[in-house]
């Protein structure tokens, strides 16, 4: 008998082996991608963290460079003072052996018995020198007198060796300086400017001439036969006594302004030059000499006769203040 076979199992399906090596792949991929990301993200926190060291230390180097240049300059600073320091005591040094040597020139002519003497009476001419050179200056205003007052007492006062009168020849250079900046006498100025301010006036009327011009009408050339015209000013100095009268009237005032001119009298000399106006705009009417004229009258108005130095006197002062009165 026979018995029947076992039946055979049915195989099962085969599997898809290509879908799971694409998604072993894929997972693949991604871990490869995630460990790549990791990886940036990890490298630029590094890198990060290394620009913010590098950062911090640059700034950490300038402070130090910043510190060692203030440093430097407080040294160079420190430097200068000490040179300046040096050179003040270097001087000052200086000083004292010069002093030290006045010191000594001086104790070694205390045995002198003529000494307080002679300088006594140096001294004397000297202020009296300076006395007069002063009331020069104040009562006449005489620069150049004033000048060679202090010129005359500058070599008696270089002849006193006492220390005490040192810094009154300085003073003294001081007042000549100021004295010779003054310039020339204002008063050889004005005198020259008042002569030529009442010098060739003419003796005759200015002639007033009628316009004969081919555009003056007829009229006007017939009347001007018969009608003279004049300025107003010069009126009543066409007859020549009366102009004779003028002119001498403003010699008179010429005489006056050149005695208030020698005695410096601004006052006098203004009230002068404006009678000297008025003459001449009555014997200049009409002239064109007047326009030049009383430019010069300005000119002389503005000048000063009076010098004066702020520095006047100053020598003399320090002078009776180191004798003691």
């Amino acid at each position: 008998m026979n018995l029947p076979a076992d039946p055979i199992p049915a195989s099962p399906p085969p599997r898809n082996r290509r879908g799971g090596t694409l998604l072993l792949s894929l997972l693949l991929l991604l871990a490869l991608g995630a460990g790549g990301w990791y990886g940036w993200r990890q490298w630029q926190a590094q890198e990060t963290q290394a620009q913010v060291a590098i950062a911090q230390q640059r700034d950490a180097l300038a402070l130090r460079i910043d510190a060692l240049r203030q440093g430097q300059r407080a040294q160079a600073e420190r430097l200068q003072q000490a040179e300046a320091t040096n050179r003040v005591l270097r001087d000052e040094l200086l000083g004292l052996g010069q002093r030290a040597a006045v010191l000594e020139d001086s104790v070694s002519k205390l045995a002198d018995p003529d000494r307080y003497g002679a300088q006594a009476l140096r001294l004397d001419q000297v202020e009296l020198l300076l006395a007069i050179g002063q009331q020069r200056l104040l009562l006449d205003g005489d620069v150049d007198g004033a000048l060679r007052a202090l010129a005359l007492a500058a070599p008696l006062l270089a002849d006193i060796d006492d220390p005490a009168y040192l810094n009154l020849r300085q003073t003294l250079a001081q007042e000549q300086a100021a004295l010779e900046a003054l310039g020339a006498d204002p008063r050889v100025r004005a005198e020259a400017l008042l002569e030529r301010l009442v010098a060739n006036v003419p003796a005759n009327a200015p002639a007033m001439t009628t316009p004969t011009t081919p555009q003056a009408n007829w009229l006007a050339r017939l009347l001007g036969h018969f009608v003279r015209a004049q300025p107003t000013a010069s009126a009543g100095l066409r007859q020549g006594a009366d102009r004779d009268a003028a002119l001498a009237a403003l010699q008179v005032e010429a005489s006056l302004g050149r005695v208030a001119i020698e005695r410096r009298d601004g006052a006098r000399l203004q009230r002068a030059l404006a009678r000297i106006d008025a003459g001449l705009q009555r014997l200049l009417a009409g002239s064109p000499q007047l326009r030049e004229r009383r430019q010069l009258l300005a000119q002389l108005r503005e000048i000063a006769l009076q010098p004066s130095s702020p520095l006047a006197g100053s020598t003399l002062a320090q002078l009776r203040a180191l004798r003691g009165g």
